[in-house]
């Protein structure tokens, strides 16, 4: 198997430009359903079922292969969206179009997300091909608006339940850990994204002529902040952290073996860390929810002016740890606004909820031992990524654990010009994906 995946390599490159080439991006809505017809076509040459599910926006794409009695039914996740290119002077090269180049494949899609879900893909097509199906019962999930904040992804698994019923699901979005050791990923941040609008005078006044006088709305929001928050970086929010639970023992044993860049950290001009400063690193990523403030500003426009705004606005973020939930979060968000500051808007622009997997689950040694077996190392296990992704319809709506086996390298410049996925990852990816099958097949299931 590993031999014939080797003896593919060429094949491989040109899967993975045939499929870069479609500029499939769902937030300009163009190429979806192109690239989605382009992947149903290469599935079904290479001998798996192929179904288009409709939703209230982009259709997601469903890849199964041949069934295989008594065996762990596996579905994997991915997206075939992709992010806007930007402007072509910022690449390298072409952006839709593959590239390799100093040991580097470079295109939109070749880490986020076609090249990673590919690699799945390549590696079932070689257990077809070789012995007439994979070792265990496995179908994809390609979702067509990730990129978007997969709007439909929720309503689409609920009313597909019964067609998505598996033991267990694998995704593979995001890279390896910064040191190059692949990694597992036992679950996801989730995200309240709220906006903040403070309204003075009609329009903005005068400093000299008026101040004292007209009420100024950035100050309201300064006060209003400064109240969510105290100095020792606590969030004030009556309630906030009700539901946070503390990390068991064997996910603070992980979150302690994972190596700090701190020559990152260098580059990146972090020369102290957000309060509480005593905070492990890894904690901070994984154990606790943040509130930010992304944005502030005034309807002051253009230089800078002595006058009273009109308008402050403000958008923050929070991102949730597990037990958390959208609804009750927001809620206390909304109900401290309505307290401290009742003539502020506020006002829920994106949400996605939390989600997280035991590190104890029958399926996390399989996986780690097809990930020792091609790297010739363990992988550092990663309780819960700092980011958000929709993982939460897998283990709250469909009830099975969910665990990240990325695939791309940790510079692959995702959503920026000049995405890539190093030549190496890429190649050795299907092998990983073929033995991962291999390893979950001796799972006993009910």
């Amino acid at each position: 198997m590993l031999v014939d995946l080797d003896q593919r390599r060429d094949a491989h490159l040109d899967e993975l430009d045939r499929y870069v080439s479609i500029p499939s991006v769902s937030s300009e809505d163009r190429g979806v359903r192109e690239a989605a017809d382009h992947i149903r076509g290469r599935a079904a040459a290479w001998g798996l079922e192929t179904t288009l599910l409709e939703t209230g926006g982009q259709p997601a794409v469903l890849l199964r292969g041949p069934q295989v009695d008594g065996a762990p039914r596996v579905l994997i996740y991915g997206h075939y969206d992709v992010q806007p290119a930007g402007s072509a002077d910022d690449w390298l090269f072409e952006p839709f179009r593959t590239t390799v180049h100093g040991g580097r494949v470079y295109g939109r899609g070749t880490a986020d997300n076609k090249g990673q879900h590919l690699a799945h893909l390549l590696a079932i097509e070689s257990w077809i091909r070789l012995h007439g199906s994979p070792p265990c019962n496995v179908a994809l999930l390609l979702d067509g608006e990730e990129e978007v904040g997969s709007p439909n992804l929720a309503d689409l698994v609920r009313r597909n339940a019964d067609l998505l019923a598996c033991d267990l699901v694998v995704w593979s979005d995001g890279p390896v850990h910064e040191s190059g050791r692949a990694t597992m990923n036992f679950g996801v941040r989730g995200i309240v994204q709220f906006e903040l609008i403070a309204q003075g005078a009609a329009i903005d006044l005068h400093s000299g002529n008026w101040g004292g006088v007209g009420p100024n709305p950035a100050w309201e929001l300064v006060h209003l902040l400064a109240s969510m928050k105290n100095d020792r970086g606590l969030v004030t929010i009556d309630g906030f952290t009700d539901e946070v639970t503390p990390l068991s023992d064997a996910e603070a044993r992980a979150l302690e073996a994972l190596p700090v860049d701190d020559e990152q950290l260098a580059a990146l001009g972090i020369g102290r860390w957000d309060e509480p400063a005593e905070r492990p690193f890894y904690d901070r990523l994984a154990a606790h929810p943040t509130l930010t403030i992304s944005r502030f500003e005034t309807g002051a426009a253009g230089a800078d002016r002595a006058v009273i705004p009109a308008m402050a606005r403000a958008v923050c973020d929070v991102r949730l740890v597990d037990a958390m939930t959208v609804d009750t979060t927001y809620e206390r968000i909304a109900d401290h606004v309505r307290r401290h500051a009742p003539d502020v808007r506020c006002t829920l622009r994106a949400a996605m909820e939390p989600s997280r997997t035991d590190l104890d689950s029958a399926f996390v040694e399989p996986i780690r031992r097809a990930l020792r077996l091609v790297h010739g190392e363990d992988p550092y296990l990663v309780p819960a990524m700092g980011g958000s992704l929709p993982d939460y319809v897998f283990t709250k709506i469909l009830g099975v654990p969910s665990i990240g086996v990325p695939f791309a390298n940790a510079d692959e410049a995702n959503h920026a010009p000049n995405e890539n996925i190093e030549l190496h990852r890429y190649l050795s990816a299907p092998k990983i994906a073929a033995v991962l099958l291999s390893e979950l097949s001796r799972v006993g299931v009910r």
